[in-house]
């Protein structure tokens, strides 16, 4: 007799179905393992595109009003990729109808990142129809194809269809008013409906709500997934060190600031992937509601972690292209504020898989830090490159506390690098 495997959708299921089911429209994993396909690789250089986008749009615009503006595209920007993500989950990318979905969301983000900078003024209609198609056609289609192996989770994603376009009206009527002002406060209504539907799971009147638990997960693609998209994030600020230190002379000043712009994206590599990303993966993976997880660790908490990487690179070109004088309030803002969003999203995301659930001590330190740092930079006025001295610093101290303390303190440590040299 062929063994038979367990699928929470389709229940035991026989050697020769599970033959067929690899040519599902769906992955089948039933909560299990699943691989990031070589597509969904493909379709993330367009998120390096819209990252650089908006790095570029916030150093030309660098105001209260270019801060709430790009904050408003990010969101759009992340809710259009994690989505995909949540997609990408369930179908199977050897499928040709699903690479060719993944490829028309491909080539819709490209038209979303090519509108992203002219987004307030000459874009806006099409940065919103590029956004509403992405989000409304991908769920439909998910929708669509899920509706026979797995109807449960299709009338979720039909639920889901709904709610984006509720959203609709507000983007639409946004772009169509010339006042960037007005502009904002639409979108931001559209978005708040987005980001309220998770959290309402997703009610819809006569179709009811979706439960955490119905969602089933590969918790280690999801994982994945937002790992690779802290490298992406922190990929551009590498791209922006390198392109703008470049064009500058290599005297002794901007060589300085070069290498802490690329020490301090090293130690934020290290804060995330050292200790979160692992224990992130294991906590989801073993979680007996991973979709739970999914959605309150990685769609929500990952968000700040890649907004602060955003800041931080700003604050790195900042840096690189005044590294002489006193230190500029933007780069006080972009810096420092850009830190603490960074830590606090690292250190919520560490949070339940800690083993008190408290948020991390050395993530604590760090924010407490900062904020004194930013209260000098902003009264004091220090030199540049001794205030961005100072945030690297923090950072190691964050880093060293944090590794420290989780391999128990020194003595474990040491024991530890001991037996790795055995």
């Amino acid at each position: 007799m062929p063994p038979e495997v367990q699928s929470p959708v389709l229940g035991a299921v026989p050697a020769p179905e599970r033959d067929k089911a690899k040519g599902s429209l769906l992955r089948e994993h039933g909560g299990g393992e699943a691989e990031v396909s070589y597509l969904e690789l493909f379709v993330d250089l367009v998120f390096v595109f819209a990252i650089t986008q908006l790095s570029h749009y916030l150093v030309e615009h660098l105001s209260w009003l270019g801060l709430a503006q790009t904050i408003v595209m990010f969101l759009a920007i992340w809710w259009a990729w994690i989505y995909t993500t949540w997609a990408a989950n369930w179908i199977n990318p050897d499928r040709v109808r699903i690479r060719v979905m993944l490829l028309g969301v491909m080539l819709g983000s490209m038209v979303l990142a090519i509108a992203l900078p002219k987004a307030f003024a000459t874009n806006g209609l099409l940065f919103a129809v590029a956004y509403l198609a992405i989000q409304i056609g991908r769920t439909a289609f998910t929708a669509l194809i899920m509706r026979r192996r797995d109807p449960g989770n299709s009338m979720s994603m039909v639920r889901i269809t709904v709610w984006f376009c509720a959203s609709a009206p507000l983007w639409i009527a946004g772009a169509l008013d010339p006042d960037p002002g007005n502009r904002l406060k639409f979108w931001v209504a559209a978005l708040a409906i987005e980001y309220a539907g998770p959290a309402a799971s997703f009610y819809t009147p006569l179709l009811g709500r979706t439960r955490a638990s119905d969602w089933v997960v590969s918790g280690s693609h999801m994982a994945e997934r937002c790992a690779l998209f802290i490298i992406i994030a922190l990929g551009e600020g590498i791209i922006i060190t390198g392109a703008t230190f470049a064009k500058l002379e290599p005297d002794a000043a901007h060589v300085a600031a070069f290498l802490i712009a690329f020490t301090g994206s090293a130690l934020m590599w290290w804060v995330y992937f050292d200790v979160g990303a692992v224990r992130g993966a294991e906590h989801i993976e073993q979680h007996a509601e991973p979709g739970r997880i999914a959605r309150n660790t990685f769609t929500y908490l990952h968000m700040p972690i890649v907004a602060g990487i955003v800041l931080t690179a700003v604050a790195d070109e900042l840096l690189l292209t005044h590294p002489l004088g006193p230190v500029p309030q933007a780069l006080i803002i972009t810096q420092c504020g850009g830190l603490i969003v960074f830590l606090i999203g690292t250190g919520l995301f560490k949070r339940p898989t800690s083993r008190l659930k408290n948020f991390p001590l050395s993530h604590s330190i760090g924010l407490t830090l900062l904020a004194a740092q930013a209260l000098w930079g902003w009264f004091i006025l220090p030199e540049t490159l001794a205030f961005a001295g100072v945030s690297i610093a923090i950072l190691i101290v964050v880093t060293v506390w944090e590794w420290v303390s989780f391999h128990g303190g020194w003595r474990g440590r040491i024991e530890l690098m001991a037996s790795r040299w055995r």
